[in-house]
C-alpha cells in the first residue's frame, strides 16, 4: 500500500487516508491519532462513522454487560416483590408470538412495572429471556419485533435512565401489538400511530430529557414537538417509507387520535 505521509514537508500535519480523518488500526498510537483528529474537527462524517463502528466493536462486551446490569436492576424489583408475596412465578402463555424476558428492570422504574403488568393482563410476559442487549450497527436505541421481543442497543445506551426510556418505548409497542391489530410491515399510518404513542408515553420527551440530553426546549408545546419530531424520524426509517414528505404526512394524518390516546395510562405519565 502506498504511503500517504509526505516526505518533503515534515512540519505540516500528516494527511490521513482518503481524507476522511480516520486511520484503521488497533494500536494505541493509531487510536490517539484518530481521537485527536476527531477532537480537532479534521474527521469527516464518514470518518466518524468508521471511528464509532470500531469503538463499538472494541467495547461490545463491556457495553452489553453494562446494559444487562441496568436492565436486570430495573427488573429485579418485580421478582423481589413477587417472591416477598410467596407467589410462584409462571410466565403467561404467549399470545401472538410474544415473548419478553431478561430478569430485573423495575427497581426504580414504575413505568416499566406498570407496562409489564398491563402486558401480563393481555396474556404475555416481558422478562430476561426476550429483552436482549446487543451491539447495533445502525444508530438507534432499540427495537421491537413481535417474533422475538425487545432489543436494546447496548452501544447507544448512555446510562440506566436511557435504558429505562428505551425499554418503556418498546414496551408501549408490545402493548399495542397485543391490544390492536398493528400492521408493522406495510402500513405507514400504523407505524406513525405506534411511534407517536411510544414517544409520548415512554417519558423520552419529558422536559429535562429534551433540555439536558438533546439541547431542545421550549416554554410551550415542547412535549408535542418532541413527539412529532421523533415520530417522523422513526417512520422515515421504515424500509417502506419513501421520503421525509411521506413520513410527515403519515404522522399528520393520525396525530390527533393517536396523541390523545394514552392507553393503558389514564394520562401522560411524565
Amino acid at each position: 500500500m502506498a504511503s500517504h505521509e509526505p516526505t518533503d514537508t515534515p512540519d505540516r500535519p500528516l494527511p490521513l487516508p482518503n481524507d476522511i480523518g480516520y486511520i484503521p488500526g488497533e494500536d494505541s498510537t493509531t487510536r490517539w491519532r484518530n481521537f485527536f483528529s476527531l477532537l480537532t474537527g479534521r474527521m469527516t462524517d464518514e470518518g466518524k462513522e468508521h471511528y464509532r463502528r470500531d469503538r463499538d466493536i472494541r467495547h461490545e462486551e463491556a457495553d452489553c454487560k453494562r446494559c444487562e446490569k441496568h436492565r436486570d436492576y430495573l427488573l429485579s424489583y418485580i421478582l423481589l416483590k413477587a417472591h416477598a408475596k410467596s407467589a410462584p412465578f409462571r410466565p403467561s402463555t404467549p399470545k401472538k408470538s410474544i415473548w419478553l424476558t431478561r430478569a430485573p428492570l423495575l427497581h426504580t422504574g414504575p413505568i416499566i412495572r406498570f407496562m409489564r403488568d398491563n402486558i401480563n393482563k393481555l396474556g404475555a410476559d416481558l422478562n430476561a429471556e426476550n429483552i436482549y442487549c446487543q451491539r447495533c450497527p445502525e444508530r438507534t436505541s432499540g427495537g421491537f419485533d413481535p417474533r422475538f421481543g425487545i432489543r436494546i442497543c447496548a452501544n447507544e445506551m448512555r446510562n440506566q435512565g436511557h435504558v429505562e426510556d428505551t425499554l418503556a418505548h418498546e414496551m408501549v409497542h408490545a402493548w399495542d401489538h397485543l391490544r390492536f391489530k398493528v400492521d408493522w410491515e406495510s402500513s405507514l399510518r400504523h407505524a406513525a400511530c405506534a411511534e407517536i404513542r411510544a414517544s409520548s408515553l415512554s417519558g423520552e420527551c419529558r422536559f429535562m430529557r429534551e433540555f439536558v440530553t438533546r439541547g431542545q426546549w421550549k416554554l410551550t408545546q415542547q412535549h408535542q414537538e418532541c413527539v412529532r419530531r421523533r415520530a417522523v424520524l422513526s417512520v422515515r426509517g421504515r424500509p417502506f417509507c419513501k421520503d421525509d414528505v411521506e413520513a410527515v404526512k403519515a404522522v399528520n394524518e393520525v396525530w390527533e387520535s393517536c396523541f390523545s390516546d394514552t392507553r393503558p395510562f389514564d394520562e401522560i405519565y411524565r
